[in-house]
This record gives structure tokens, sequence and C-alpha cells, in this order.
């Protein structure tokens, strides 16, 4: 069960995360699916609105009903999604600032800060996470992960692997939490078949 953490502040997430877990539920099992995913949730909206926000609450209740119809833990459904989240957004107009973000996974995950505080213009409510990005010596990557929402580490584990699908390579990740911030390791191992 994914725990949120209490910020004094109602958190809220766009509608396009929601519009992004209909695409994937509908890939995975058609519009029944979403249908029972939303009845499990107690989610009774028509249509999720990209650009209006909607409270966290909705989505962690999607992700756990998710959960329960497919008969997989959370974090596996956070997983799938952190990976279709890069596909879907990049389908509904953000691909061209994925371009701009950089040409290899090392810049573009460097610039990951500079990309949210570029949505954030057009999206004022927009509460995103912070990243920091270090290149070790041994050519790994160090990514540190900030946010005040708690279980998500399984999400970004699904969003780099998206990525690197993104940047044609294959990546080895390791995950650790590390004193109020999640902390991930990618190794490449080899150019995506």
């Amino acid at each position: 069960m994914i725990v949120r953490r209490q910020t004094g502040r109602e958190a809220e997430v766009h509608g396009l995360v929601n519009q992004a877990i209909r695409d994937l539920a509908v890939n995975l099992g058609g519009e029944s699916m979403w249908a029972d995913i939303k009845a499990g949730a107690g989610v009774d909206v028509e249509a999720f609105v990209g650009m209006q926000a909607y409270p966290d609450d909705v989505t962690y209740r999607l992700v756990a009903s998710a959960s329960e119809i497919l008969g997989i833990p959370e974090s596996d459904v956070l997983q799938a999604f952190g990976r279709h989240w890069i596909l879907y957004t990049a389908k509904e107009g953000y691909g061209p600032l994925f371009e701009m973000m950089g040409r290899t996974l090392p810049d573009f995950l460097q610039n990951l800060d500079a990309m949210h505080a570029r949505l954030s213009l057009s999206m004022p409510e927009l509460r995103p996470p912070s990243f920091v990005c270090e290149e070790l010596d041994d050519g790994r990557l160090r990514l540190e992960y900030w946010t005040d929402r708690a279980g998500l580490a399984p999400m970004v584990v699904g969003l780099l692997k998206g990525l690197a699908a993104r940047f044609k390579t294959q990546v080895e990740i390791s995950h650790a939490s590390a004193g109020g911030h999640e902390e991930f390791t990618i190794r490449t191992v080899g150019a995506a078949a």
C-alpha cells in the first residue's frame, strides 16, 4: 500500500497523469478494465482534463485498484506506469520538450529540474519532484529523487527504464532510501535490442 505524507496542504496532480493511467489500463485490458479500475477506486470522473488539478488521493486510489484487479503489487503497477508515462507524454506533445532537454540519458537526467521549471510556467500549481544527477567515475549515474510524495520510487524506476528505451540503451537500476530522499544508481549495460 502506498503511504502518503501529509504536508499541511492537499497535494494535487494534473489530470494528464490520470489520463496516462487510463491509457495504460485501456492498452492492457480495454475500456472495461478502465471502468473496473475506476469503480474499484470509487472514482466517478467521466474524463480527466489534462491541465486540471485533481487530489493526489484519486491517483493513489487508481493505482491501488489497478493492483487489485491485475493481481500484482502496487509497486509493479507504478513501475509499469512510469515506463508508460515516458511513451505517453512524448505522444501527447511533450516529445519536443524531451528533445530539448538532452540527447543522451545523462544529459536528460541532469536537466530534469529545468524541464519541470519550464512546465511550471504553464502549470503554476505543479509541485514536481526535484532530481540531482551525478556521473560517477566508473560511468554509472547516481540520481537523487526528492519529493514530499511517499511511495513513488517504483515509478521512478519505470521512468528510468522508459527513458533508457527512448535513448536506445539498456540499463540496470538499483535503489536505496537515503535520509529524506531516494537514490538510484543507473548502469548502462548495452544498446536496446
